[in-house]
């Protein structure tokens, strides 16, 4: 049974979901466009996209995205290097992705600072949400 909008639990509902501002860190310009899409109609804000980790940490810093999705093989530094780099300054929820693997063990992302992997192929039906609510206290939590 769905909630009705006249209902109370309604807008206990509405109450509860919270907009996070996500930066996407792709070296594919595609990937980029892609995930911005998907992320939109998911309900998350755009905080931007770049191309390398350099661009991401400088991003990170100044306008302090809530999550990142960061691929793991790009050109330069790998997700890991930049997920650790970023992890020391930001806040952040960084969520992990790629096309090349279908699962990083969970040492390696508490080591890099990250808090989730998602393959690229199921980032369509994975629970992005609870992903990139993990670490955060509650609704409305500012980490700027």
């Amino acid at each position: 049974m769905g909630l009705s909008p006249l209902s109370g639990e309604y807008a206990a509902d509405r109450m509860r979901r919270v907009s996070y501002r996500i930066l996407i860190v792709d070296d594919s310009d595609v990937f980029r466009r892609t995930a911005a899409q998907l992320l939109a109609k998911r309900g998350f804000e755009s905080a931007g996209a770049v191309a390398d980790g350099e661009v991401a940490l400088a991003a990170v810093c100044s306008d302090r995205p809530d999550g990142i999705l960061l691929d793991i093989n790009m050109p330069g530094r790998d997700g890991f290097a930049v997920a650790a780099s970023i992890s020391s300054v930001c806040p952040a929820v960084i969520v992990l992705t790629s096309s090349d693997i279908d699962e990083v063990p969970s040492a390696a992302l508490k080591a890099c600072g990250a808090t989730a992997f998602v393959p690229k192929i199921e980032l369509a039906t994975a629970d992005l949400e609870g992903m990139f609510a993990i670490g955060r206290s509650g609704p409305g939590q500012d980490r700027r």
